[in-house]
């Protein structure tokens, strides 16, 4: 199987899903990351420009502790626009790209604006991807579409759930590996990012009988549901 999560910015998907993620990639799934915007305003004392070679080196470096393909459509951070048909195109040619049998992406009711328009921008490109005639490159098809936890679970109801108990800590590991934005927190707004989605992990744990969890919500959008279980 194929999957597709496509996030906002390097550590989003670190964030939302990789445990998920990483248990795609165990089973043998071909698991692509890709990341909308480049993160090059996420550091008060990193300028920009470098900043943006940091996070994609870091983003590539946490795909590779799980056999994961991570790429990007390099839109700079608050330039995120999901009625930007240029956007939209660079997304469709992600998913032509993946094949993708199941996507994951953002929830429509995150908690900012860029978060917001890329779950935007991925309902929208799902769909012109699978129109033989837009663009170039074959079409793709019409798959299912889940969207992933928003940051605290605020404003979030879960349709199912996925037991990262085996790949918590894996998933810590990939985050981590966001050393501009890890150590900055630390730091400098003294919250241990760590530990904050270890609780939320575990919350969502409790919820459905696990140790750690991931949420999900699925896109109730004809044709995008199926009878098949696509979540690991």
């Amino acid at each position: 199987m194929n999957v597709l999560a496509i996030g906002c910015h390097p550590d989003d998907i670190e964030v939302g899903c990789a445990g998920t993620l990483a248990k795609y990639a165990k089973q043998g799934d071909k698991v692509i990351v890709c990341h909308v915007a480049n993160g090059d305003l996420g550091h008060a004392e990193i300028l920009p420009p470098e900043l943006r070679e940091t996070r994609l080196q870091e983003a590539k470096n946490a795909g590779a502790l799980a056999g994961i393909e991570v790429m990007t459509c390099d839109i700079g951070d608050l330039m995120v626009y999901d009625g930007d048909k240029r956007q939209r195109g660079a997304v469709v040619e992600v998913i032509r790209y993946a094949k993708p049998d199941v996507m994951i992406t953002h929830s429509p009711t995150d908690y900012m604006p860029d978060h917001v328009a890329v779950s935007k921008l991925v309902f929208d490109a799902s769909f012109a991807a699978s129109c033989p005639h837009y663009g170039t490159g074959e079409a793709a098809g019409v798959t299912p579409l889940f969207y992933m936890d928003t940051l605290a679970g605020v404003n979030f109801q879960p349709s199912e759930y996925v037991d990262i108990t085996d790949t918590l800590a894996l998933k810590l590991e990939m985050l981590e590996c966001h050393v501009s934005q890890m150590k900055w927190m630390r730091d400098h707004d003294h919250i241990d990012f760590a530990e904050f989605v270890r609780a939320c992990a575990r919350f969502r744990g409790l919820q459905c009988g696990a140790g750690y969890a991931e949420a999900f919500a699925q896109c109730m959008a004809w044709p995008k549901i199926t009878t098949k279980r696509m979540l690991p």
